[in-house]
């Protein structure tokens, strides 16, 4: 961990780890850039979250707006139409059920619409202080890669690495193994010429590579 973080120091964060870091640290911001960023890239994810933060950042602020506006906000992130409308209910719903509060409470968050267990555990971590693993593609196909997990699942990996991974780098894995994955540990043709733990990786299923 002490050479992937030092490795991964000169990446641009991810997504939600930056946008914690300009300050959008409140468990709804979270989980609102999480519903954004499911199927979209970080870059445009971003874009979307920075531009609809302009309109509002509050359960109430877009409760009160448009849903065509949220679309609008949003209109580089895939299925922007559905988010737009889903973003917008749970912000009337966290209006209405807690108050203008998004509780940091997992079950709650797993009830919205589009929100899984990624979103939910990195919300947790981010938002809520939690000590929460999120598994992402990066993580899922990174663990199984090093050969530390068996799982063909996201879902599967979570568990599994649950069950493994030491308590004090599960709210990181997340946050380190993203930019790792994007930048180094790639799906097509990772850079194991200089990567700083392939001593450590097992190479399950890499069949060429730089």
């Amino acid at each position: 961990m002490d050479s992937i973080r030092e490795t991964v120091r000169r990446f641009s964060r991810a997504a939600l780890t930056q946008l914690a870091e300009e300050g959008h640290t409140s468990a709804f911001e979270q989980l609102v850039a999480c519903m954004i960023s499911v199927r979209t890239f970080d870059e445009s994810t971003l874009l979307c979250a920075r531009k609809l933060f302009a309109l509002g950042r509050t359960p109430g602020q877009l409760a009160g707006l448009d849903p065509a506006l949220i679309e609008k906000a949003i209109g580089i992130s895939s299925f922007h139409e559905v988010k737009a409308l889903r973003i917008h209910t749970a912000a009337c719903r966290v209006m209405d059920e807690y108050h203008g509060v998004l509780p940091c409470e997992r079950d709650v968050l797993l009830s919205f619409p589009g929100v899984g267990p990624k979103c939910a555990n990195l919300v947790l971590a981010l938002a809520c202080g939690e000590n929460r693993i999120s598994v992402d593609t990066h993580v899922h196909r990174i663990a199984n890669r090093w050969g530390y997990i068996q799982t063909t699942r996201p879902e599967q990996s979570l568990h599994a690495l649950e069950e493994k991974l030491p308590h004090e780098y599960w709210s990181e894995i997340n946050r380190v193994l993203v930019p790792f994955g994007k930048n180094i540990c790639t799906s097509r043709l990772p850079r194991c010429s200089t990567c700083p733990v392939q001593d450590m990786c097992r190479q399950v299923n890499v069949t060429s590579h730089r």
